[in-house]
């Protein structure tokens, strides 16, 4: 028989162990909230097609970059959203397609699915703008436009007989191309929640920021709201609510800084505005901008002082190698830098962007080599070692060396 305190014991140590699990489950399980107004992008799954679709007929998209809330993942990439047709009018002699969808149900890759109420939208800022300019407004695709056809309409009440008839009268001269919507399959549509939905957090949290990852927390968007009034995009209240006001105060700020124009409150968007929320896994826009034009203006400057027109015509004299094989080296930084800039511009796959980021640090670590054998000029080491301070800020390791 086991005496009793050891049997005490063993039975304090299981209800320890039992109530450790249950605290990992309770934290496993969390509950987070996505807020409304909240933009996700999927990717189509089928063509979408005015000539042939129905009104009532479903169609899947699928999420590309896992959705986070304060760093939690919320929806795991390759969730399916399940879309529906609303509207469909054929692209007749005189007039192009129409086709009006809405977004109702969330499939998670475990099979669990959470209904939601989605509107169709545009990450285009010039489309965003109009959309966020009406608070009546409705995104329909329309045939023979530019990208998917996306075309703001008003939705009216119509007539009896025609219950489209405000959508087609809002449209105007935008249907006169005489098209069906013709959006293949894996083209990118921006989901505009309509109402928030609570989602389970699954694994650890993210450390490092990105456009995929949304805060929520009062903190963080009592922080934004001051940042944006200081910046001259809001002037309602900083009482950290994610507001219609606050949300189109984000917009802009986005639409400004050449960020993907979502509205949403993302890890890249809280950089910009300088708010502390992680580790940067790349450089801002304005920093890769910085890069670029700094790395161009080295390769011309470096060009002019070896004797290389700007044809390639090199003087019939010779050419000390070092300094040829740094023109290259010059040369494939700055092309390097311009091609991270549009990753970063229009990305916000946050390991993409770290792989980006590394690849960026290889190139000007390829330039420093070249350095080595050269006596560079006064003005031109002093431009290369701004450059090298901005991404020694984003790899500590590299502003080491």
């Amino acid at each position: 028989m086991i005496p009793f305190v050891r049997r005490a014991g063993l039975v304090l140590l299981a209800f320890l162990a039992l109530s450790t699990v249950r605290s990992s489950i309770l934290q496993a399980q969390q509950r987070l909230l996505l807020p409304e107004g909240t933009v996700l992008t999927v990717d189509t799954d089928e063509r979408l097609d005015s000539g042939t679709m129905r009104e009532g007929q479903d169609f899947t998209t699928t999420v590309q970059d896992s959705v986070r809330v304060d760093g939690y993942t919320v929806i795991p990439a390759g969730s399916e959203i399940v879309g529906q047709v609303t509207l469909v009018r054929p692209a007749d002699d005189r007039e192009s397609g129409v086709l009006g969808v809405e977004f109702s149900t969330l499939r998670l890759p475990d099979g669990s699915a959470t209904a939601i109420d989605g509107k169709l939208t545009s990450t285009d800022p010039a489309e965003r703008r109009q959309i966020e300019a009406r608070g009546d407004a409705r995104v329909v695709l329309v045939g023979g436009r530019r990208g998917v056809g996306a075309t703001i309409g008003a939705i009216g009440a119509g007539q009896a007989d025609d219950p489209v008839s405000g959508v087609l009268g809002a449209l105007g001269a935008l249907l006169s191309e005489g098209s069906d919507v013709e959006v293949p399959a894996g083209t990118t549509l921006a989901v505009q929640l309509e109402r928030p939905v609570v989602l389970t957090a699954r694994g650890a949290p993210a450390l490092r920021p990105d456009a995929f990852t949304i805060y929520t927390s009062e903190e963080t968007i009592r922080a934004a709201q001051e940042a944006l009034r200081q910046r001259g995009y809001y002037r309602g209240p900083a009482d950290g609510r994610l507001s219609e006001a606050t949300q189109r105060a984000l917009l802009a700020f986005q639409v400004d800084n050449g960020v993907l124009a979502t509205g949403n409150l993302d890890g890249r968007t809280a950089e910009l505005l300088g708010l502390s929320v992680g580790v940067a896994a790349a450089l801002t826009p304005g920093e890769a901008s910085f890069v670029r034009r700094t790395a161009q203006s080295l390769v011309t400057r470096w060009r002019d002082y070896v004797g290389i027109a700007s044809n390639g015509r090199m003087d019939a004299r010779p050419y000390d190698p070092a300094e040829v094989e740094l023109y290259f080296a010059f040369s494939g930084f700055t092309d390097n830098a311009g091609l991270y800039e549009q990753i970063v511009r229009a990305s916000g796959n946050v390991d993409g962007l770290g792989a980006a980021s590394g690849a960026l640090i290889e190139a000007a670590r390829r330039v420093d080599a070249a350095i080595e054998p050269v006596r560079l000029p006064a003005r031109t080491e002093d431009t290369w070692n701004q450059v090298r301070r901005v991404l020694g800020d984003l790899d500590p390791e590299y502003a080491r060396e």
